[in-house]
């Protein structure tokens, strides 16, 4: 019998519930997975509390890699024993389990040098990074670029990568240990949102200039700051919600802030097509193996404490990655 997390009825972590499921056979198209590790996002939290709805009872989590067991017919690209990690697709929800059968289409070929916890670590996270470094814009040596949550999952790789490719990166984060963390992991300045003006200390360490663009995944509470801290015809990447959805606004505003530029990317469009996705994997697995990208992890919870987790993610206790181990 397999564990499973699942929810009832939306609400708080406390909603969530340890289940055992028969897993049986996979269908057509279907691979059956015995899961090595699972990642933990925030974006669990927004399916959780019903922000993102789900027929109920609804599994959790979109990420988490293992070894294939069993396939499906018609399943051509993969077989028993291959080792595959996944991210990012409506029908990859479900991941908080220890076996489950998923769609072969979503499944990346993971290297042997990449260990399970490091691909639950970095997959969606690294994907991210990946796009956000080759399609979204066209950066150039010597640009700056403004992260928020620079010492969180995401940013952490962000920064890395952005260093690789010769950006100056501003890090915002929410105390003076995150600080450190964020610059030695590649942030040329970082900036404690928590008693500076953001937009105010940009303009200082730009020479008043601005970035050619912000990454942001906080929403609501940093929307204005971020507008305000890019140079003219500078890109706003409203990468997350993590305060809240960004109110509506007259686009006007992106005018007389300097002919802005702003998009609200979703990963998915980014990794659906499956030469995509395995050219951004590839190169990313390549950095993580090479030593070029390093992956922290910085807490590991058992499947059966996936209620303190989320509380642990919602109260922003968590620096860097966090997984389930099994």
């Amino acid at each position: 019998m397999a564990k499973v997390i699942r929810y009832h009825e939306v609400g708080g972590p406390e909603v969530l519930r340890q289940e055992e499921i028969d897993v049986g056979q996979p269908g057509p198209g279907q691979v059956r997975l015995k899961q090595g590790a699972v990642a933990l996002n925030f974006a669990d939290t927004y399916f959780r509390s019903g922000l993102y709805p789900a027929p109920l009872p609804a599994g959790v989590g979109s990420e988490a890699c293992g070894t294939i067991t069993a396939v499906g017919d018609g399943v051509t690209d993969f077989k028993v024993g291959d080792r595959v990690t996944y991210t990012g697709a409506l029908n990859t929800i479900g991941a908080y389990a220890t076996e489950r059968l998923i769609s072969a289409a979503p499944l990346i070929r993971l290297p042997d040098k990449i260990s399970f916890e490091t691909a639950a670590a970095i997959t969606m996270r690294g994907l991210t990074a990946a796009y956000l470094m080759r399609r979204i814009w066209d950066f150039k040596k010597g640009d700056t670029i403004l992260l928020h949550a620079a010492a969180g999952g995401v940013g952490l790789l962000v920064s890395q990568w952005a260093k690789l490719e010769g950006l100056n990166v501003i890090g915002t984060v929410s105390s003076d240990a995150k600080a450190e963390v964020a610059k030695a992991n590649g942030c040329v300045h970082t900036i404690n949102y928590s008693h500076e003006d953001v937009a105010k200390r940009v303009r200082e360490l730009t020479d008043g200039v601005g970035v050619n663009a912000v990454f942001d995944s906080v929403g609501k509470d940093t929307f204005e700051g971020s507008l305000n801290s890019l140079k003219v015809r500078g890109l706003m990447v409203c990468l997350g919600t993590a305060s809240g959805s960004i109110a509506p606004f007259n686009p006007q505003i992106l005018a007389g802030k300097g002919s802005l530029f702003l998009t609200r990317p979703a990963s998915a469009h980014y990794i659906a097509d499956p030469t995509e996705r395995a050219e951004l994997a590839n190169e990313l697995f390549a950095h993580v193996a090479e030593g070029r990208i390093k992956v922290d992890i910085s807490k590991r919870y058992a499947l059966e404490d996936a209620v303190q987790a989320h509380r642990d993610l919602e109260a922003r206790k968590i620096v860097g990655s966090a997984i389930f181990t099994l």
